[in-house]
């Protein structure tokens, strides 16, 4: 493989994961449209986002599989599109009970996508030879603001909230064909003993995987607190004016995808090991600094700030080396891949309900403890797991600048 097919295949890769957070983009700036049209509630409307969790999960497991059977590239070809196309389904469902079995069909889309596009970066880093993978999620994140302010814009143009999710799901699956025609042609070359590998379907064993999913879990529970309760915490804790509370939120998301826009050659120059390792700390250190904000008196505003910046610095790591140690085992990704998604996954759907339950029982600080020591699980958990995959597997040849 040259070069020249390196480049358009990480071309391919971009588009894929700014066209998938495009459309997660347009599914949550369509919600408050779609919960005023079917006058669903909160309690109906949590429904629904439950049974679109819950159908990513189950896919995502099963998409593992299918990747190592046809390959990335044919899932992508396949899951890119209709990931978008399954918008269709919410945007025209006529009540609540079509809605539910629909938000179903889409979450099983997106679950299939998630796990294809990510098993395919894994496989284009694997032919440069140097990590690439942070920034693939950090446009992901572009790629979700760019749908949330186009249908701002819209909406205040005087567009129609359902013609607008009708013409993303026509038009977004049409934009992923130029990008699927510049994924990798080729099946990742299987390594022998000649290189370091063995028997592929192995290379990854139960114990690293567990340690990965833990660190994966533990990850995305800490990125899921900082989402739902940034903004809450600077309102209930620290008295900020209802204006000024989300901004807590804001400088967790800028700092997470600032960082993964950047952080490949930070990963490039430190190791996977010691980057995994840099990262659990800072998070660590930031949910420390967002406790004991408080007691900062009239700092206690910019001390929660700093420590929110410092979580999203830590955790907009996990992810790219986790995986980047998956890819790093050499042979078919596609399960391993699957079953640490999933623990992240599920970590970011329990996260900010954990919280919840041990603030409404405690309070909102105590409970804020629990993705602070988990961020300290990422370092625990990941870096052993990372060491032993990356010494156990040298990084190929680079093929690509």
């Amino acid at each position: 493989m040259n070069k020249i097919d390196a480049r358009r295949a990480r071309i391919g890769v971009f588009g894929f994961f700014v066209l998938s957070g495009f459309v997660m983009g347009l599914w949550a700036a369509g919600l408050p449209s779609l919960n005023e049209r079917l006058d669903l509630g909160p309690g109906r409307l949590g429904s629904v986002l439950l049974l679109v969790s819950g159908g990513a999960l189950v896919s995502m497991l099963a998409a593992g599989p299918l990747v190592d059977r046809f390959s990335s590239r044919v899932v992508c070809w396949f899951a890119g599109p209709v990931s978008a196309l399954a918008l269709l389904g919410p945007a025209l469902a006529p009540g609540y009970g079509a809605l539910a079995a629909l938000a179903v069909l889409f979450g099983l889309a997106l679950g299939v996508v998630e796990v294809a596009m990510n098993a395919h970066s894994v496989e284009v880093e694997r032919r440069y030879g140097r990590p690439i993978i942070s920034a693939f999620h950090g446009t992901w994140s572009l790629g979700g603001a760019a749908a949330g302010a186009l249908t701002a814009l819209a909406l205040g143009a005087g567009a129609d909230a359902q013609v607008l999710l009708v013409a993303g799901a026509v038009v977004v699956p049409l934009l992923f064909v130029p990008a699927s025609r510049l994924l990798l042609k080729d099946p990742p070359a299987q390594p022998g003993p000649e290189n370091g590998g063995d028997r592929p379907a192995r290379a990854v064993g139960w114990w690293l995987l567990g340690l990965l999913g833990l660190a994966a879990f533990a990850g995305h529970l800490a990125e899921g607190a900082a989402i739902d309760w940034a903004a809450l915490h600077a309102r209930w804790i620290l008295d900020a004016d209802p204006a000024a509370a989300p901004l807590a939120y804001t400088v967790f998301a800028v700092a997470m995808t600032t960082v993964r826009l950047l952080g490949d050659p930070i990963r490039a120059r430190l190791g996977s090991e010691r980057t995994i390792r840099l990262a659990g700390l800072l998070a660590t250190c930031g949910y420390a600094l967002v406790l004991v904000s408080p007691a900062a008196g009239a700092l206690a505003t910019v001390c929660a700030w700093t420590g929110w910046a410092l979580a999203g610095v830590g955790l907009a790591t996990v992810v790219p080396v986790i995986f980047s140690a998956v890819g790093a085992a050499g042979g078919p990704v596609g399960k391993a891949l699957a079953l640490v998604t999933a623990c992240g996954y599920t970590g970011l759907l329990a996260g900010p309900a954990i919280v919840g339950y041990v603030a409404e029982s405690f309070s909102l600080p105590v409970a804020l403890i629990v993705p602070g020591v988990l961020s300290a699980v990422v370092a625990l958990a990941g870096a052993p797991s990372v060491r032993a995959l990356t010494r156990k597997n040298p990084a190929p040849v680079p093929v690509a600048d």
